[in-house]
């Protein structure tokens, strides 16, 4: 119905950059607030970022001033531009959306909440 694919990651030195996509695929009318999240080796997994689909944007204190969140309507994606990366930012990286509105044969819409992507392994040596 509706499918997260992101890409973007990989294996990069400190204080280096990577740049994470993430694009929404279905038959997709509506999407609320897209988000990156990410969970290292025996952690939680934690907001880094999300944007709402005004332009408004959260992060986490960790990424604040390294991490730019962004997005394109039309694309139906959201980006994550990461710099200065540290070695404690290794982690698989998420992309959520909080809840989308769908084309459905019978009903005519319908609404999905909180879909998730497969994740995207970023690693930062140091």
């Amino acid at each position: 119905q509706v499918q997260l694919v992101e890409s973007g990651g990989g294996l990069v030195q400190g204080g280096g950059s990577l740049r994470l996509s993430c694009a929404a695929s279905g038959s997709i009318l509506n999407i609320n607030t897209m988000g990156w999240y990410r969970q290292a080796p025996g952690k939680q997994r934690e907001l880094a970022a999300l944007i709402t689909v005004d332009g408004n944007t959260n992060y986490a204190d960790s990424v604040k001033g390294r991490f730019t969140i962004s997005r394109d309507n039309g694309k139906k994606t959201v980006y994550l531009q990461m710099n200065s990366l540290k070695p404690e930012d290794t982690a698989g990286y998420y992309c959520n959306v909080d809840w989308v509105v769908i084309r459905d044969q019978a009903m005519g819409a319908k609404e999905i909440f909180d879909v998730w992507g497969q994740g995207t392994q970023v690693t930062v040596s140091s």
